[in-house]
């Protein structure tokens, strides 16, 4: 019959067994293991903490020894003993020398044995924590795939496996429209990390905007190896993404590197953000050029900075574009602004209905040369005419018909600026 295998080569082999599933380290067990150990005697021998612990790797074994000191006449039986008893242990023990008493754990009192037992699963989750904030940190700030182990049908919420870990995706970092499904790998990026008192967590999402810059780096060799670098993206997750690009090689085209071989990269990635569109820019250290290339698919004729240095800028574009550049509900220009970090105001190329007249006024206002007196004098001066022009005489007498002619014309024109009002000037931030 075969025998059972003893008790400690059990024990290692469960340390074993836990080092391979949950990556705890069997030494840092043997070391929880070892207090535990060290516990038990105390409680168990009247504080007599005096204990050698010998692990032996080659045979899985584990010796345990409380130390006593030998004594003509002993005292206290936990920490002394005689001669005697001593030289059974070792011939040559003589009084105030310590010799070890091999123990046996199982004599161990029920509550030495609690506790001990105690301190070990403390020691596992512990090892656990340790575990998972070394996993997380190792990963801060960069992509990993995960697979979808459950999907909470209230909140949304999904549990994601990262490696040996387990982290939380929230609703509100999930991509707009996406569905995950169980058993799904997904490329989340980690945005931080932090220490709760339930141990470490990992804060991850898939609408942050590195997500598709860690996803470049790992699609387009260039980047990584630093010749292309992104210098900038706007991101509103599962709809659009606008991201600028810079070669500091001149042979090497920045966008046609992103893009890949008929467009093998730049689809991989869209494929992995569930077919987000993706425009890819030519960066550019004039602003002008910048701009122009940020409001894309759109034709830009014409970008003028603020004279006042201020990061605000006006953008012509022709009038059938005019749409196509401000995006829909404002997106285009809205990814271009964030993209190139300008306050971009988008215009058509024949302008805004009556914006030409006002300026016009503004500046004949500006540069007549008039103090307030005199433009007060002015003004009572062209009041007292247009009310000596208000009574025509007989002679002057307007026709009817001409004059109801002229009140529809006049008519015809304000309808015309009520419908092109400031109102419906559109401009984004």
């Amino acid at each position: 019959m075969k025998k059972n295998k003893e008790p400690e080569e059990n024990l290692f082999e469960a340390l074993a067994l836990i080092e391979k599933e949950k990556g705890i380290p069997a030494d840092f067990m043997v070391a929880q293991i070892t207090k535990a150990i060290v516990t038990a005697c105390k409680n168990s021998y009247g504080g007599n903490d005096d204990v050698t612990i010998q692990y032996n790797k080659s045979s899985g074994r584990l010796e345990v020894s409380l130390n006593k000191t030998v004594v003509e006449e002993v005292t206290d039986i936990n920490r002394e003993i005689s001669v005697a008893e001593a030289k059974k242990i070792k011939l040559t023990a003589v009084p105030g020398e310590k010799v070890g008493i091999k123990l046996d754990p199982k004599s161990f009192g029920r509550i030495a044995v609690m506790t001990a037992r105690n301190m070990i699963r403390q020691g596992i989750r512990d090892g656990e924590k340790e575990q998972a904030l070394s996993e997380y940190q190792s990963k801060l700030q960069d992509i990993v795939t995960a697979t979808v182990e459950q999907v909470d049908p209230a909140t949304g919420n999904a549990t994601l496996k990262l490696g040996k870990t387990i982290a939380i995706l929230q609703k509100n970092d999930q991509v707009p429209g996406e569905i995950l499904n169980v058993g799904d790998l997904i490329k989340v990026y980690v945005v931080n990390v932090k220490i709760t008192d339930r141990g470490p967590r990992a804060i991850i999402s898939r609408t942050h905007p590195d997500l598709v810059k860690r996803l470049f780096e790992e699609q387009v060799p260039e980047i990584f190896d630093g010749i292309v670098e992104i210098k900038s993206i706007s991101r509103e997750a599962g709809s659009r993404t606008k991201i600028a690009v810079f070669s500091k090689d001149s042979e090497v085209d920045a966008v046609g590197a992103c893009i890949g071989p008929k467009g093998q990269r730049v689809g991989t990635i869209v494929s992995q953000l569930g077919g987000e569109k993706i425009d890819i820019i030519e960066y550019s250290e004039d602003p002008v050029e910048f701009i122009k290339k940020a409001l894309s698919p759109a034709d830009v004729i014409d970008v003028s900075l603020d004279p006042k240095g201020e990061k605000i800028c006006k953008a012509t574009v022709p009038d059938s574009q005019l749409s196509l550049a401000i995006g829909n509900k404002g997106q285009n220009v809205r990814l271009a602004a964030k993209l190139t970090n300008w306050k971009i105001d988008i215009r058509p190329e024949s302008g805004f209905f009556g914006e030409d007249d006002e300026e016009d006024k503004k500046d004949e206002y500006i540069g007549d040369g008039l103090d307030d007196t005199e433009e007060t004098a002015a003004e009572e001066e062209n009041a007292e005419a247009e009310t000596s022009e208000a009574v025509p005489s007989e002679e002057e007498a307007v026709d009817d018909d001409t004059a109801t002619e002229t009140d529809e014309i006049v008519q015809t024109e304000d309808e015309a600026a009520e419908t092109f009002s400031d109102d419906d000037v559109i401009t984004e931030e």
